[in-house]
């Protein structure tokens, strides 16, 4: 503050200056703070404006800064005067905007700085949208350091939605273009100053800059310059529209075989990178797999632009392999999903003044300060007229059945990350008026904004070192599979699959073979696995196959809860499976569950029904089908996959299956190793364990043990227990990897929401463990 305040008295030893005398007298004057935007019709046009005004920084002794990224031919030449900074926009929006600030910073007050065209930066990435995100983080940054700052723009170049924030937030914008051989210039803004021929146009003569006051020549110089800056730049398409305007006239030509020229080729690739992925492994996937009108199909269902993220991609991408196959295309349920591009994230966080508050989270030192504020300023952020007009839209598309709002980040399901559970997804009955529902449906929005700043997917991008790169949140809105039953909407099979199977409990069990585990109703239960309940697991190769005794054993370990949206409560809510088959007529129990005759009542009208999935499993083609999915993308994928799915029967052999996501299965250990021989005294052993359940066994070094006594555990109160839980995460977040490994060891489950049921630890309190080791006990008597 003390340097802050010094400069500020000393103001009237800088006077910055365009270096064109005549200019800054148009201009009156070129004052501290100025950002200067040049909007011009070639290079050459803002060349003319960058070499005086860099020899006058360059003569007068101050600080001149270049920030070079364009492909046009350098503003300025090497000299050791001038502090000039590569960068590459491919490096991602985050990363390249937190290298322009750094170097700001070290600056310091009054630098002059020259920008290499910003036009380049809305190619680079794909979205007139972010260059106005740029402008509006870094443009302010400049003026409170009283810094002077030249920014090239080609005219007719971008949308509204770069030239909108670009004007609002510059001091001066100033349009150059030429007529006849003579150069003009026509200021458009230039704020606090005034002057009665200010925003006429001025020739240029020389080095002198008069202004044009005869009617006649104004009219026919505007005329005649087709990109005059007036209302005709309101429909100017910026570079993500011209890339798919260009890219629906090569499909109305070519149709199917579009991608059969070269030419068209590259474009696909292109828009690819715009709206699908970034990541290499997943733009092979894509480029095999997809189509030019697969990819429009994407775009004409959007929302803003950007790319749509990794859950929407998985999905997406896993669907075009699988329709490849007849029989699989005629029994995917067809899918009619929309997707708000990762950009509208960006530019929410910029417009709500979030954005130095995320910023934070990329030094590993501060990434969860300011977290819970910034999550409190997302709740309760607004969104751009234009955006909250398309998802009414949408939500006129969808009428009143319920959707659901899914997280779709970009490193979430790519190769490499799982991201599992990290980030919400919000489920909206989508029920009443429809302000109402447009209501919720924002809500479900920022909820799901803001659960990318949690402590959890914040730690977990921490332990995997990617806090740094660019984490946009596109989102994928769902319609919810399922049908109407009285007040109740539900799917009646939901579950997870995984192509390869860690849970072999049984040698007759072919982990290579996969396995899923299912729930009737909502998926919630498969994904998530509630502390209070049971799925059933089916390994695909033996289907039959369970590690329960007799049927009461099975009876005992079968799903009773199931969750489903209520229409008239507007809500997700939680039921038990009894009362819902007894309400619910038109269900073909018999496919999903099985009567217990024991419990069977004479005087009873409602038979006792058991999820036990036995008919499913044996009579009808879906474990084939599931096996078939599973293969197949494993196959494609060259890699384990993991998907999420839905299925609905039509009536007791027609079904149709709805896949909802498919990722790359996060598995280590595959293959058998051989472990070698260990011979340990009795009076030495610690824990003793025969046969890995969860993956293979594995030889591994342990340095520190965590070890919670199961007896000891057991008998303490629920509050106690909570403290134990905290007293792991503070060892954990103590604990150096580099020093060696950790093992955990405790009774009942790690995370567990109960803690009757295990230690309810979340992520961030085990995030460094290496060895995870339940114990299945509690104390003597449990």
């Amino acid at each position: 503050m003390a340097m802050l305040h010094d400069l500020t008295m000393s103001s009237g030893d800088f006077h910055p200056s365009t270096g064109l005398p005549s200019m800054d007298a148009v201009l009156k004057g070129v004052l501290p703070g100025d950002n200067i935007v040049w909007q011009v019709g070639t290079i050459d046009e803002y060349q003319a404006f960058v070499t005086p005004y860099a020899e006058t920084a360059i003569k007068e002794g101050r600080k001149l800064v270049y920030f070079r990224f364009a492909s046009h031919p350098p503003l300025l030449e090497d000299d050791p005067r001038i502090e000039v900074h590569n960068l590459d926009p491919e490096d991602g929006f985050e990363t390249f905007i937190a290298n322009i600030h750094e170097v700001i910073e070290r600056a310091g007050y009054r630098a002059y700085y020259v920008f290499d065209c910003l036009s380049e930066l809305a190619g680079d990435w794909y979205s007139d949208q972010m260059l106005g995100n740029f402008f509006m983080l870094t443009c302010p940054y400049l003026f409170d350091l009283q810094t002077v700052t030249y920014f090239g723009l080609f005219r007719g170049t971008h949308s509204q939605f770069a030239t909108g924030p670009i004007v609002s937030t510059t001091q001066l914008y100033l349009d150059v273009f030429k007529h006849k051989e003579k150069t003009y210039v026509r200021p458009i803004k230039v704020q606090h100053r005034f002057s009665p021929t200010m925003n006429l146009l001025h020739v240029r003569e020389g080095d002198e800059f008069r202004p044009v006051t005869e009617s006649s020549v104004i009219s026919e110089i505007l005329t005649t310059n087709r990109w005059w800056s007036g209302l005709q730049s309101i429909a100017v398409p910026g570079s993500w529209e011209k890339t798919f305007i260009k890219a629906e006239e090569i499909y109305t030509e070519y149709g199917k075989d579009a991608l059969d020229v070269e030419a068209n080729r590259e474009l696909f690739n292109r828009i690819c990178r715009m709206i699908i992925s970034r990541d290499p492994g997943m733009l092979t996937l894509i480029s095999e797999n997809m189509t030019l009108e697969d990819v429009l199909e994407i775009k004409h269902r959007m929302i803003g632009s950007g790319l749509i993220g990794g859950k929407a991609v998985g999905m997406l991408l896993a669907r075009c392999i699988l329709e490849k196959n007849a029989r699989m295309k005629d029994i995917l349920e067809a899918h009619d999903s929309f997707h708000v591009g990762s950009d509208v994230f960006y530019t929410f966080l910029v417009r709500n003044g979030i954005w130095w508050d995320r910023q934070k989270q990329r030094n590993p030192e501060t990434f969860l300060e300011g977290a819970d504020q910034a999550r409190q300023k997302i709740l309760t952020g607004d969104f751009p007229t234009d955006i909250v007009e398309k998802f009414e839209q949408m939500l006129d598309y969808f009428g009143q059945s319920p959707i659901i709002v899914r997280s779709s980040s970009l490193l979430e399901d790519n190769f490499g990350n799982s991201f599992a559970g990290k980030y919400d997804s919000v489920f909206c009955a989508n029920q009443g008026p429809k302000e109402r529902r447009l209501e919720n449906f924002i809500a479900a929005v920022r909820t799901i904004y803001a659960s990318s700043m949690s402590k959890e997917a914040l730690t977990y991008r921490e332990r995997h070192g990617i806090l740094d790169r660019d984490e946009q949140m596109a989102l994928l809105v769902m319609r919810v599979s399922g049908a109407m039953h009285e007040r109740r909407f539900f799917p009646q099979i939901a579950g997870v699959g995984f192509s390869f199977n860690p849970y072999s409990w049984s040698e007759q069990i072919d982990p290579k073979a996969g396995v899923m585990r299912l729930v009737f109703g909502l998926g919630t239960r498969a994904v998530d696995r509630s502390d209070d309940d049971y799925t059933r697991v089916a390994a695909l190769n033996a289907p039959s196959r369970r590690p329960e005794a007799n049927f009461e054993e099975i009876a005992q370990y079968s799903q009773r809860k199931m969750e489903y949206i209520d229409l008239e409560a507007n809500q997700l809510v939680e039921g038990y499976f009894m009362d819902v088959a007894a309400e619910s007529n038109d269900l073909p129990l018999s496919i999903f569950a099985s009567e217990d005759t024991a419990a069977h009542s004479s005087r009873s009208k409602v038979k006792p029904w058991i999820l036990t999935f036995d008919s499913l499993l044996s009579s009808t083609e879906f474990v084939n089908d599931m096996r078939t999915i599973l293969g197949t993308l494993e196959k494609e994928y060259n890699y384990p996959v993991d998907i999420e799915f839905t299925a609905n029967f039509l009536d007791h052999s027609n079904y149709k299956i709805n896949l909802v996501q498919c990722r790359p299965l996060q598995v280590q250990g595959i293959d058998k190793v051989a472990l070698p021989k260990v011979e340990v005294a009795a009076e030495d052993e610690v824990i003793v364990t025969r046969g890995a359940v969860v993956g293979q066994s594995r030889y591994v070094e342990i340095d520190r043990m965590v070890f919670v006594v199961p007896e000891k555990y057991g008998n303490l109160a629920m509050p106690d227990r909570y403290d134990v839980a905290r007293t792991i995460g503070e060892i954990n977040r103590a604990h150096n990897q580099d020093a060696g490994t950790l093992m955990l060891v405790g009774p009942g489950r790690w995370g567990t929401s109960t803690p009757a049921l295990g230690i309810p630890v979340s992520f961030s309190d085990i995030s460094k463990a290496n060895v995870l080791c339940e114990i299945v006990a509690m104390r003597d008597d449990l």
